[in-house]
């Protein structure tokens, strides 16, 4: 038996940071959105209670280091089940870019082994799972567009954004997204997101609003440590898009482009210097 499910990648409209938990994490508020750049994963029946990973991108782990990993054996473990999986996994998503890429593919673990193992398990108890894998699961297992609150884990979902073309550009560095948060300070935040904001324009259906008030806190942080990322924020930018901003903690940038001759245009210029550059979509 097998089951195949498809792993989206998210980009933030919007990131602020409220302060710091007890916990060690922070307390965040952000606007995600998931789009059409996938992973596709097959989840294969076995009967030995095994978890196994393929994966066609070699530096991608496929041990326990994998999230995709960690997100069957929870659910082996939670519902004692007695079968096992050998999980195949197709890369598209770029590895350590802020969109999530390593969430995405656990939550459609979650979701893959729910029909695999025939489960039952409701989809909200499937997010609530998630948070114990990773911050950003939980947002995932829904996909969509969505406030994340806390530690990013306490999922609200609202209205679905106006469909979008978006162009993403990731440079060729990684970004850790805990040397990005602990390089983070406060009072070094040259603008907050208005979150109220991007969610009216959100009800309103309002590209254009939408790309007025895109916000990240976490630029400044990820700037300083790598200053190509700024540079290719601005040459998107010079490009013509109409609202730019990094996603996650980095180093990955996106241009929401509103007219679809110009986002071909931008896309070919970015192709000069960028070696992974993608024209996506709202989903």
């Amino acid at each position: 038996m097998k089951v195949t499910e498809l792993a989206k990648a998210k980009i933030n409209l919007t990131l602020d940071i409220l302060g710091k938990r007890d916990d060690g994490y922070h307390e965040v508020e952000m606007i995600m959105q998931s789009i059409d750049l996938t992973d596709q994963m097959v989840f294969t029946l076995t009967d030995e209670p095994k978890i196994t990973i393929e994966c066609d991108v070699s530096y991608v782990p496929t041990d326990e280091r994998n999230l995709a990993y960690k997100a069957a054996k929870l659910l082996q473990q939670k519902f004692a089940v007695d079968k096992g999986v050998h999980i195949v996994l197709n890369k598209k998503i770029p590895v350590s870019a802020g969109l999530a890429g390593g969430s995405s593919n656990a939550a459609a673990t979650l979701r893959g082994l729910n029909q695999l193992w025939q489960l039952n398990v409701t989809i909200d108890e499937l997010a609530e799972l998630g948070s114990e894998v990773g911050s950003d699961v939980p947002f995932c297992v829904y996909g969509g567009t969505a406030i994340a609150r806390g530690r990013g884990e306490k999922i609200e979902r609202i209205t679905k954004a106006p469909p979008m073309t978006i162009l993403l550009a990731k440079p060729q560095i990684s970004v850790s997204t805990a040397v990005a948060y602990q390089n983070f300070s406060m009072d070094k935040i040259l603008k907050k997101p208005d979150t109220k904001a991007v969610i009216s324009a959100i009800q309103n259906q309002d590209p254009q609003a939408i790309c007025h008030h895109l916000g990240n806190v976490l630029e400044t942080a990820t700037f300083a440590m790598h200053p190509e990322v700024e540079k290719l924020k601005e040459q998107m930018k010079s490009f013509g898009a109409d609202g730019v901003l990094m996603s996650g903690s980095g180093p990955t940038v996106y241009g929401i482009v509103l007219k679809e001759k110009r986002a071909m245009r931008i896309f070919n210029a970015l192709r000069g210097f960028c070696n992974e550059v993608f024209l996506v979509r709202t989903v």
